[in-house]
């Protein structure tokens, strides 16, 4: 089976959100199978950072919709972008 990758970028919905319990929270939230890999926490503007993070799961599996969903539903969570879907 093909493995994909998907590299998303979680915008906070304020400045004071602590990026790194976030991403502890994405890290329980996101659907069984769906594995978090690489992150980094980019400037945006004004003091507002950004988490992009790549995560990793079978093709099989469909889509981004559930990933976006889980980690929209968190509290701190202002946007869930996809940047790129890509076949490993």
């Amino acid at each position: 089976m093909a493995r994909i990758v998907i590299t998303l970028r979680i915008m906070p919905d304020d400045v004071d959100v602590d990026l790194d319990d976030l991403l502890e929270r994405i890290k329980d939230a996101v659907p069984e199978g769906t594995d978090v890999r690489a992150n980094e926490i980019v400037p945006v503007a004004f003091g507002l950072k950004a988490l992009r993070m790549n995560i990793f799961r079978e093709e099989s599996m469909g889509g981004t919709d559930d990933i976006e969903a889980a980690i929209s539903a968190l509290e701190g969570v202002a946007q869930v972008e996809v940047e790129r879907v890509s076949r490993m």
